[in-house]
């Protein structure tokens, strides 16, 4: 599922690239999580905070916690830069 995602930042030239290395690490891990059952989509990037959703078994997985705090240390190890990795409640998606 592709979504539409905007990123608020003030250099914008780089910043494509910065999305694309972000949406990059989303889909390394989506396997891993669809294979329990579970899914992540990007919603929204603003600065250095990365909202996704956690769809299927994910979202009452007791192991969220330790999920996100995977994909934040994927963000920060890609991007070379200390990114916070924040859940989205469910219902919101991206421009709402």
């Amino acid at each position: 599922m592709q979504t539409d995602v905007v990123e608020t930042k003030s250099d914008a030239a780089p910043e494509s690239e910065r999305l694309r290395r972000i949406r990059d690490v989303i889909e390394e891990i989506r396997p891993n999580l669809r294979r329990d059952g579970g899914d992540c989509e990007l919603i929204s990037v603003e600065g250095n905070k990365i909202n996704v959703k956690l769809t299927g078994a994910c979202v009452f997985c007791k192991l969220a916690s330790a999920t996100l705090e995977g994909i934040q240390a994927k963000m920060v190890e890609t991007l070379g830069e200390f990114v916070r990795v924040v859940p989205v409640p469910m219902g919101l998606r991206s421009g709402h």
